[in-house]
């Protein structure tokens, strides 16, 4: 059986890909008919993109980019696609995609497209995080090149940190945790992952 280059790979996922707008509009489609977009259907992850809808609207209208990350944005002169692994069901991803949204936009030569994880395996598989199919997960794909120039994710260095600290403490994630986490990600208002992005130009 042939197997595909990653480029390969990325050009056909970008071929069943959808813009920020065009995957929000995908979860409300989704959301009116009482579906998420996972593969199997649960009420729990209903629930969760409903609650992800709210977010993901919050920052829209609330993010702000400092000056001096506008201007480093601005000065990239180089074409590439943001191509972002989600799903909508993802907390993680609700609090992530507005801010590269909000980046990407700030450079014409930066186009952000969106991708369901469960519908791109053999993508998801070239990005794996120690072993397990973490999302969101951001590839910056240099569109002259054909080439993965970085990859990010699936969450802010910071809130990585954090994960990593309770895992050892307590031995896995649990709802308290989560909720600590929403809270950090409210607090922080997408500094960490601004941050994170400007390091990988």
């Amino acid at each position: 059986m042939k197997t595909s280059s990653l480029p390969q790979i990325i050009e056909e996922s970008l071929s069943e890909s959808y813009s920020y707008d065009a995957y929000k509009k995908l979860i409300d489609d989704l959301l009116k008919e009482g579906k998420s977009t996972a593969p199997v259907q649960e009420e729990s992850l209903t629930e969760y993109s409903k609650m992800n809808q709210r977010r993901m609207k919050r920052w829209d209208k609330t993010l702000k980019i400092a000056e001096e990350a506008e201007a480093q944005i601005k000065a990239y002169d180089k074409k590439l696609i943001w191509l972002v692994i989600s799903e909508g069901w993802c907390g993680d991803a609700a609090h992530s995609l507005p801010v590269m949204n909000k980046m990407a936009k700030l450079n014409p030569d930066i186009e952000l497209k969106i991708v369901l994880r469960d519908e791109h395996e053999e993508f998801m598989n070239h990005f794996l995080t120690n072993g397990g199919k973490s999302i969101p997960k951001l590839i910056m794909y240099d569109v002259d090149q054909k080439e993965v120039i970085a990859d990010w994710g699936p969450r802010p260095t910071t809130a990585t940190q954090m994960v990593e600290d309770y895992k050892a403490k307590h031995g896995q994630v649990d709802i308290e945790f989560r909720e600590q986490l929403q809270l950090w990600y409210n607090k922080d208002r997408g500094q960490n992952i601004i941050d994170d992005l400007l390091k990988l130009f």
